[in-house]
Formats: structure tokens, C-alpha cells, sequence
């Protein structure tokens, strides 16, 4: 059976860090990423990588403040946040899937998703 269990968010004040992290297990994939949705909006790309060494950020706003990384042997997906600001306020999904990708058609599989706030 295919989880991917996401942790880490919380409610922090602006300037502040949260790392998220997203443990694999019954899958093999080649490609992972993070998304975010916040309130009333669609659900946007925010970083993806494959075990092959590709890596992308999905949206400049993350540009410098974000970092995806993976735990190959752990098959853990982990998102670094720093300076977050109250735009970053959003349910957080880690997802998996065959292809290298910002667009979450490619993913097949999603976790539950993680709740970040960032307060002003």
C-alpha cells in the first residue's frame, strides 16, 4: 500500500522556519515534489526532484528561502522553509510520481498534506 505521511508544519511568526519532511513507504518512484494550496486557490508546485539529481523550484516566491532535499535510504522528501512570510500560509502535499514535473497532473500519488500558518 502507497503512503506518503507528510509532518513538520505548525503556526510560526513571519521570518521564521519550519521543515517539512515526508516519509515514503510501498513505492517506487523516481520523482517527488512539494505543493501547496492555500485558501481559495488552486494547488501550485513549489519544489521537485528526482533520484537522478534533477531539482526545480516551481515558483520564484520560494527562490533563496526554500530547499528540497531527499533521504534516498530513508526515502524521505524533506522541504527546508526559512523567512517565511504570511503568502506562505497553505496546506502543504508531498506527491510522488514517474516524471519530473511542477505540474501536479504528473503525480499519481499525494499525502494528506500538512497545515504551515506564518503570522505577521
Amino acid at each position: 500500500q502507497v503512503q506518503l505521511v507528510e509532518s513538520g508544519g505548525g503556526s510560526v511568526q513571519a521570518g521564521g522556519s519550519l521543515n517539512l519532511s515526508c516519509a515514503a513507504s510501498g513505492l517506487s518512484v523516481n520523482c517527488m515534489g512539494w505543493f501547496r494550496q492555500a485558501l481559495g486557490k488552486e494547488r501550485e508546485g513549489v519544489a521537485a526532484l528526482c533520484t537522478g539529481g534533477d531539482m526545480t523550484y516551481c515558483t520564484d516566491s520560494v527562490l533563496g528561502r526554500f530547499t528540497i532535499s531527499q533521504d534516498n535510504a530513508e526515502k524521505t522528501l524533506y522541504l527546508q522553509m526559512n523567512s517565511l512570510q504570511p503568502e506562505d500560509t497553505a496546506m502543504y502535499y508531498c506527491a510522488a510520481g514517474p516524471r519530473f514535473s511542477c505540474s501536479r497532473a504528473q503525480y499519481k500519488y499525494w499525502g494528506q498534506g500538512t497545515q504551515v500558518t506564518v503570522s505577521s
